[in-house]
């Protein structure tokens, strides 16, 4: 009988090692409006989570080491701005930000690692979004400098669903030749289901300029987060353990609508 029980965990530890992952783990950096108009509210409201999106599993979010915008060619922390909240049913935070002046404003998140036992890793997603404002249409595809960072060949705003998206995979500055990439929608509403577990996280690889390309299905909004391995450990429990950095960016997409009848 013991080698019975034995034989069986060991099936089910392989089935279990060779499942394909469900569930990809993105940083989320979401705000209420990503074009702020001229009779938009001023102030808008940003949502820092961590989460596996599609499935709209929750992870606990430390207050993140880094939380700042980019404008104008300057850089504010809005580390006192941020309030604790709750996402998906665990910590998260938000801030409240007043945009006062016409520009493309850049915020992003550097999180303090976070140890996922299951991968025997820490992980660190370097998570951006772009909101524009009062027209200004300038430097939406300037580099910030994190450790890793996907930089935009296409303006992540103002587009349709079935627009193609492209960005280049950086890491320390320099482009990340045939680069994975991985893609996944904020399932908000919980109204979409993927006819396949395949299907949840989608994946892209960039070429060897570290050029990738997706086209969305649907409206809404998009993560995409390329994963390497960083060139610095980080102990645990005595051990130097791989750390995965994430450059994850956040784009709205909009539904194409016809113009109504007059």
């Amino acid at each position: 009988m013991k080698s019975l029980f034995f034989a069986l965990c060991s099936l089910l530890l392989v089935q279990f090692c060779t499942t394909p992952s469900t569930q990809a783990h993105f940083g989320m950096v979401i705000p209420s409006d990503s074009m702020v108009m001229q009779d938009d509210p001023r102030t808008i409201q940003l949502t820092l989570s961590f989460s596996h999106p599609f499935e709209m599993v929750g992870m606990d979010l430390e207050k993140p080491k880094v939380f700042d915008v980019m404008a104008n060619q300057k850089i504010e922390s809005l580390l006192g701005a941020l309030s604790q909240t709750k996402v998906m049913d665990h910590a998260a935070f938000t801030a409240g930000y007043k945009i006062r002046r016409p520009g493309v404003y850049m915020f992003y998140m550097e999180p303090k690692p976070y140890w996922e036992p299951v991968e025997d890793c820490f992980i660190v997603h370097y998570t951006k979004t772009v909101v524009t404002a009062f027209g200004d249409d300038e430097g939406w595809d300037e580099e910030i400098g994190l450790k890793t960072e996907i930089v935009p060949l296409s303006k992540p705003y103002g587009l349709y669903a079935g627009n193609v998206f492209q960005g280049v995979v950086k890491m320390n500055g320099k482009a990340v030749p045939f680069a994975e990439v991985e893609v996944e929608y904020h399932n908000e509403q919980k109204i979409y289901t993927a006819p396949a577990d395949y299907m949840i996280t989608q994946t892209v690889k960039a070429d060897e300029n570290g050029v990738f390309t997706y086209a969305t299905p649907g409206p809404g909004w998009w993560g995409f987060a390329a994963l390497n391995e960083a060139d610095f450990k980080i102990k645990h429990e005595g051990e130097d353990k791989a750390v995965e950095i994430g450059a994850v960016i956040w784009v709205k997409f909009h539904e194409w609508r016809p113009a109504d009848d007059k």
